[in-house]
């Protein structure tokens, strides 16, 4: 064995792997038993249930039987991943196992790593830890395990002990030192000693030996470090962001902490009263209630892939990009987007360029521009039509109109929720006034209408077919809800039929001419309603009617605006987006002076429209007492905000999205928890528009709690080396990292190949270096290229192939970034969708074409690429690299054969 064991030592290793090989045996045969158990009795206990069992009780006993099974299966698999021993302060010794899911009856000191003594695992030699019942005991030894099942018997490969007095060391595999044991005693001749002793030196060797990435996707890190174990553990009800470098564990601590939460029995007390009470109120189960965006579909993926090794079930429902989700809760839940069915104010369009740089660059103040202007916008709008109404001749409009002023003058400021609790308590006299007038105002319009059709019963007939030829010309200048002769009108719901639309459309059009005809103004000859007036001409309202109508329907209007003010606000926000552009447009503040229709709306536009709503919903809904009311007639209109709130809301890759994205994201994190978990890196930004500093991301919640990570796990000393130089050239966040202790770090040097001007010449090279690679590691590990543009993926990929063929090295183009092919094949890329993933060995090709086409992303994405490779990591030029980073140039080598 190495030399740092003495003969003591020595002994103690083939205990540990005896009762450890001998522990993972004895949990998975119990696990696999409790399976089979489960199997046979579950249908029996079901069926055994009394028929008046509550749905909801039959629900639970499913659940926590659907939750052993998959305890069972996991640990039938995977018994254990540690084993610590401890010494309390009496001098005595105890030994846990920790396992990754719901221990299995029987081990009494078998503990889930979610359990708060599961922490035993992340502690450093000589820590003290206080158990559950009180007592103090410190870490005397641990070990990490990882479970290998084989077809006679259990081993642990790449076991990493540590103790007081050694370590710590790798074994290769714990069998092996068993074998050795008994090796010792039947070998008598000279060679068998010799080969005896070479095997104990390759199955032990000091230090912590990397593991070689072998497969695409996240690593699996089972036991987390004392950091970010202690981050994971913290409460439910916090607001936390993660940020550190590449392979530091940001997203697996954001996946263990999920795991960790979504088990209720590893929540608090009062945190589990919480989440029983929300789950009551939202009518889900807090296993389900969780969402986590993702800036990739490649990297949601991978993403699933890693919460199933965790046990989570995370279905497409749970994990999304927030380009689609954005994209749903626009257009179906909210409105802000048209449908075909009618409805939504926007079309969305992702390739407008109306957005200045500003609008990029500070897009917290353009939102806090936009947001105060609407706010203000919607408040004299009540003040307008409170006037209006004072204003009027009739005795009870007049005093209606004088009590809300007075409610207007004592909500100032813009105290919104002020302003619409006292204006709740006068919504019942304003539905009675209005609909008094409304009667009237409706009568004489169809008395008009009942004119025309005594002349001629076609007459709604003749017009549904103009209303028809409007629908389907494409000649309209002006959109209809920039009309200010738009009918308001709450209709019950959309016509059925041709003739119920025709009278809906002739009613409309009246209307708009009354209050036109009232307000001193014109209809628009080309909208909508403007249409059909001209082809109704005279077969209107007289001439005394339309002023006597009109001027009831301007009191009607500004009445209305009274109606039901929270849904009034809510749903007038993107028609006051649209208005703040058009003012805001001349100034070149936010919006570039380029040709759109009024009625287009860029993505980024739309996260500002989003959170306006978001926002306002969520202030009125983390009220007590709007909560408790939030089914009266006046609360209402916010019911369908809970349907969206998740009772934890998480984000990885966060420095991707604006800061709008991420506080409309922390929005939909329920009220009574407010739980929001991130994590990310400001030199891995790859949006023009990612947040920027940690200021930003304060914005999104002043309380948010911001963790460091810099202990980097992926990468070798020569690559962690060049990331720290290029943030240092490219003048990047600067970042305190540090390799792991006692980790076998090293490397090879970064190849680079310049003056590649031919695409010959550039596969030659990379063929050759993936060759190299295969040679020194034994086997090919995961191997990704990199390339400029998505129409470079296929024919790179072909020319490599060819390439390799001789050698049976298979290379597959992954369009779209999406992941095909078996493990041992290498994979060609662009370079967009390389965010999160981690390779043994990644090539760059064309970092110098790179740096024309995204001058302002470039640094990010080489900086991404580099810490995408554990090892292994070349680029390639067509003429030299970039002047950027022309200071990087002694940390490359031409090839890896001269270099080791």
């Amino acid at each position: 064995m190495t030399q740092s064991l003495n003969d003591e030592s020595r002994k103690h290793i083939e205990q540990v792997a005896s009762e450890t090989l001998a522990r993972l045996e004895s949990i998975a045969k119990t696990a696999k038993s409790k399976l089979r158990d489960e199997r046979s009795l579950g249908f029996e206990a079901l069926a055994s249930i009394n028929t008046m069992t509550s749905s909801s009780t039959i629900q639970r006993l499913d659940q926590i039987s659907q939750a052993n099974r998959e305890s069972y299966q996991l640990l039938a698999k995977e018994p254990a991943i540690a084993r610590v021993v401890v010494i309390d302060e009496d001098g005595e010794q105890k030994t846990y196992y920790i396992c990754r899911t719901t221990p299995v009856s029987g081990f009494p000191n078998l503990a889930s790593y979610r359990a708060p003594v599961g922490r035993l695992a992340s502690l450093s030699i000589g820590a003290e830890f206080t158990l559950p019942n009180g007592a103090v005991v410190e870490v005397h030894e641990r070990a990490q395990i990882h479970p290998n099942a084989l077809a006679d018997g259990w081993d642990s490969r790449n076991t990493v002990v540590e103790a007081e007095d050694f370590g710590p060391i790798t074994i290769e595999s714990l069998r092996t030192v068993l074998t050795e044991v008994v090796g010792a005693e039947v070998t008598e001749d000279l060679l068998g000693q010799l080969l005896a002793e070479e095997a104990v030196k390759a199955n032990i060797i000091d230090g912590v030996r990397r593991s070689v990435i072998t497969k695409m996707g996240l690593r699996d890190q089972p036991i987390l470090d004392q950091y970010q174990d202690e981050i994971f553990r913290l409460p439910l009800d916090k607001r936390l962001l993660i940020l550190g470098p590449p392979g530091t564990g940001k997203t697996t601590t954001l996946i263990r902490r999920l795991g960790q939460k979504l088990d209720t029995a590893f929540l608090e007390e009062g945190e589990q009263r919480l989440v029983d009470a929300v789950a009551s109120a939202q009518g889900t189960t807090h296993t389900k209630s969780w969402l986590m965006f993702t800036p990739t579909e490649l990297l949601k993926q991978y993403l699933k892939e890693a919460f199933a090794r965790e046990g989570v079930p995370a279905s497409d429902l749970c994990i999304r990009t927030w380009q689609d989700y954005r994209h749903g809760l626009a257009r179906n839940a909210f409105g802000v987007l048209r449908t075909a069915s009618g409805g939504g104010t926007f079309v969305l369009k992702d390739g407008m360029s109306n957005l200045s740089e500003a609008a990029l660059e500070r897009p917290i103040h353009w939102f806090d521009d936009f947001d105060a202007w609407q706010r203000k916008a919607y408040v004299q709008e009540l003040h307008d039509a409170a006037t209006l109404l004072h204003d009027a001749k009739i005795p009870e409009v007049l005093n209606l109109g004088a009590r809300l002023q007075d409610i207007l003058s004592k909500a100032a400021d813009g105290a919104l929720v002020l302003l619409f609790g006292l204006l709740a308590a006068e919504v019942t006299n304003v539905q009675a006034l209005a609909g008094s007038l409304k009667e009237g105002s409706d009568a004489k319009i169809k008395a008009a209408l009942n004119l025309q059709l005594n002349r001629n019963r076609a007459f709604l007939d003749e017009l549904a077919r103009v209303i028809d030829s409007l629908q389907h010309a494409q000649t309209t200048d002006v959109d209809d809800q920039d009309d200010p002769d738009t009918d308001e009108e709450e209709d019950a719901a959309a016509p059925r039929t041709v003739r119920a639309a025709a009278l809906s459309a002739y009613m409309q059009a009246v209307r708009a001419q009354a209050r036109a005809t009232a307000s001193k103004r014109t209809v628009s000859k080309v909208s909508r309603n403007g249409k059909i007036l001209e082809w109704l001409g005279d077969r209107g309202l007289t001439e005394v009617d339309r002023a006597d109508v009109g001027a009831s329907l301007l009191v009607q209007s500004s009445a209305r605006r009274f109606f039901n003010p929270v849904k009034r606000y809510l749903d007038g926000i993107p028609k006051r987006y649209r208005a703040f552009r058009r003012e805001r447009l001349p100034a070149n503040t936010w919006y570039r002076h380029e040709a759109f229709e009024a009625h287009e709306i860029h993505p980024l536009e739309l996260d500002i429209v989003l959170l306006a709503i978001l926002r306002t919903g969520g202030d009125l809904i983390s009220r007590p007492d709007v909560l408790r009311a939030i089914d009266s007639p006046a609360w209402s209109s916010l019911q369908p905000f809970l349907g969206h709130y998740r009772n934890q809301i998480l984000v990885d890759e966060a420095t991707d999205f604006s800061p709008i994205q991420l506080a409309s994201m922390a929005a939909l994190a329920d009220p009574r928890l407010r739980s929001f978990f991130a994590c990310g890196d400001f030199n891995q930004r790859l949006t023009t528009w990612g947040a920027r500093s940690a200021d930003d991301l304060r914005w999104v919640f002043v309380d948010l709690d911001i963790k460091e990570i810099t202990v980097s796990y992926r990468q070798s000393k020569q690559l962690n080396d060049l990331a720290r130089a290029m943030i240092r050239a490219v003048g990047g966040t600067g970042q305190d990292v540090s390799l792991p202790a006692h980790v076998d770090s090293a490397g090879v040097a970064p190849a680079l190949l310049e003056h590649a001007t031919s695409t010959e010449a550039t596969v030659a090279w990379l063929a050759d270096r993936i060759r190299e690679i295969e040679c020194f590691v034994g086997q090919l590990p995961s191997t990704a290229i990199f390339v400029n543009a998505e129409e470079e993926v296929v024919p790179v990929a072909e020319a490599l192939n060819n390439a390799l063929s001789e050698h049976n090295i298979q290379v597959i183009a992954c369009r779209e970034g999406q992941t095909v092919g078996q493990e041992g094949n290498v994979r060609v890329f662009c370079v967009q969708h390389i965010k999160g993933l981690e390779f043994e060995a990644v090539f760059f090709v064309g970092i110098d074409q790179l740096a024309m086409l995204q001058p302002a992303l470039f640094d990010k994405y080489l900086y991404v690429g580099t810490t995408r490779a554990a090892t292994y990591f070349g680029v390639t030029c067509q003429g030299t690299l970039p002047s950027v980073v022309e200071s990087l140039r002694a940390h490359f080598c031409l090839d890896w054969q001269l270099d080791g």
